[in-house]
């Protein structure tokens, strides 16, 4: 049995993985700020009131752990905004920052006392966020802030290397779900394909960056 814990559990790709990861027997902590009736109804562990964007919330959200060893934390909680040079506004573009860059770094870092050698880390990304695929321009706070989150993570691939904790960064595809307008593919194939990347990938691949439909992407 695996223990995993998801931020952004409550709807979309995290609602869908904590269901296919209790499906298989592992012990999931769905992490959101507000849960649902359908995460309610998984039958996993959930912690609510929880603000990826808040530091004392992550603090809380360790100390309800208590000491927990996590296998997998995925950095699931992300938002999607549109700013194009015709409605720029900067407002937008570093709430996606705090969200998509900065969240995931202060939730790994919360909880470093609960990883240990064998851990993996994993930053739900964006194939949005690599400047050398970028062929449409546009959507500027939610390229710029996956560009900078998938910096993050390779840092802390860095930093975590010795520790044998591998963090790997994870394209979903365009999914639907409520952040896309309910257009891309269903939720549960991207689901799927997260975990098999999930479950292959590890401290070898450390620092890399993958399609869930198992091949690697540029950055």
């Amino acid at each position: 049995m695996t223990n995993v814990l998801i931020t952004g559990a409550n709807r979309g790709i995290g609602l869908e993985m904590s269901r296919q990861y209790a499906a298989r027997g592992d012990e999931v902590i769905a992490v959101c700020r507000q849960t649902s009736p359908e995460l309610n109804g998984l039958g996993v562990r959930v912690i609510d009131g929880i603000d990826v964007t808040s530091s004392d919330s992550c603090d809380v959200l360790q100390r309800e752990l208590d000491g927990l060893l996590l296998d997998r934390l995925v950095n699931n909680a992300g938002i999607l905004e549109r700013n194009t040079l015709d409605n720029f506004n900067s407002e937008s573009i570093e709430r996606q920052f705090r969200v998509n860059a900065v969240a995931p770094l202060r939730v790994t870092t919360a909880l470093l006392p609960n990883l240990e050698s064998g851990s993996r880390v994993f930053i739900i990304t964006s194939r949005m966020g690599s400047v050398e695929d970028n062929s449409s321009g546009g959507s500027y706070g939610y390229r710029m802030s996956k560009a900078a989150v998938n910096m993050a993570g390779k840092s802390l691939s860095v930093d975590l290397q010795e520790q044998g904790i591998a963090v790997i960064l994870l394209h979903p595809g365009w999914v639907s779900t409520e952040m896309t307008g309910q257009t891309g593919i269903p939720a549960e194939q991207s689901a799927a394909g997260l975990i098999e990347r999930m479950d292959s990938l590890g401290i070898e691949q450390t620092g890399t960056f993958w399609h869930q439909e198992g091949y690697e992407l540029p950055w």
